[in-house]
């Protein structure tokens, strides 16, 4: 949102951001391979250096989401992972950083008795939950969801895609609180090589805007995060290569082992990306002959 629409005091999640600068979010998705392996996860992402943590519910049409975490989400709904347990798992969580749960809208819709938004809301609110994340619902139609977030004091966050602008995006940044998720490519989730030159051009059409900007979609290394960061977004998310290395572990541990080396490793590249950042604004005009 614009400086004229800012909340006037910042949200866990924003603090958490612009105090822990540049942020790291990571994701994994609840349930993968088991919930008691989720806790143990989240908690080593915590030592890892994670600013935010966000969890995935399991929904059985994942939309947005690449091949990586769509067999993440076949993983934990084989396992049993449902709504109530996810919320168990939550309430059982202890770490410094904030989380937010990543799920589809049908999910929050119809968790209560009959079609409703602010039983789901009520209930993330009460397991500690700071923020919400919706990839297949339009802002357009986000009022009751935001209302309720409101209402319990949850940020709704949006996902930014590299194709939006004018009317649309104005309304995606009335709406969003906490931060605003800038997709870095078109398509579905998924580590992938290198960072894609869109993501340039979606942090500098935000740049009005107040909100912190987190880029993500794609990023898996601390070159990634760096570039990223220096490019000028306040955070990265890194996903689908955390939820790569926990499939191939063989034993949770092993996993938690993993999950935290590669936190410090996408932090440490976070940090450099905001060395050269500030390096690049004190940099000497050059000497005219």
């Amino acid at each position: 949102m614009s400086d004229e629409t800012s909340i006037e005091s910042e949200s866990d999640i924003e603090a958490a951001i612009r105090e822990n600068h540049p942020a790291l979010i990571t994701y994994i998705t609840a349930g993968d391979p088991s919930l008691e392996a989720t806790k143990e996860y989240v908690e080593a992402l915590d030592r890892g250096g994670s600013d935010l943590i966000e969890l995935g519910l399991p929904f059985s049409e994942p939309i947005a989401e690449g091949p990586t975490i769509q067999a993440a989400i076949n993983r934990a709904l084989a396992a049993g992972t449902t709504p109530q347990a996810f919320f168990e798992l939550v309430d059982d969580i202890e770490t410094e950083a904030p989380l937010l749960v990543m799920t589809y809208y049908n999910m929050i819709l119809q968790y209560g008795s009959e079609p409703d938004v602010r039983p789901f809301v009520e209930r993330a609110a009460e397991a500690g939950l700071s923020g919400i994340i919706v990839p297949d619902l339009p802002a357009e139609e986000s009022e009751p969801l935001r209302a309720a977030c409101d209402e319990h004091g949850l940020d709704l966050v949006f996902i930014v895609a590299p194709t939006t602008e004018g009317e649309r995006l104005e309304t995606i940044m009335s709406q969003v609180s906490g931060f605003a998720y800038v997709q870095a490519r078109l398509g579905t989730t998924g580590a992938r090589a290198n960072v894609s030159g869109a993501t340039h051009d979606s942090l500098a059409r935000l740049s009005e805007y107040d909100v912190p900007k987190a880029v993500g979609f794609g990023v898996s290394e601390g070159d990634h995060a760096a570039e990223i960061i220096e490019a000028g977004a306040d955070g990265v998310i890194v996903g689908s290569a955390l939820v790569d290395l926990i499939a191939s572990s063989d034993e949770p541990g092993d996993a938690a082992d993993t999950l935290e080396a590669k936190a410090a490793e996408l932090k440490r590249g976070a940090r450099r990306g905001a060395e050269n950042e500030e390096d690049e604004e004190v940099a000497p005009e050059p000497e005219q002959p």
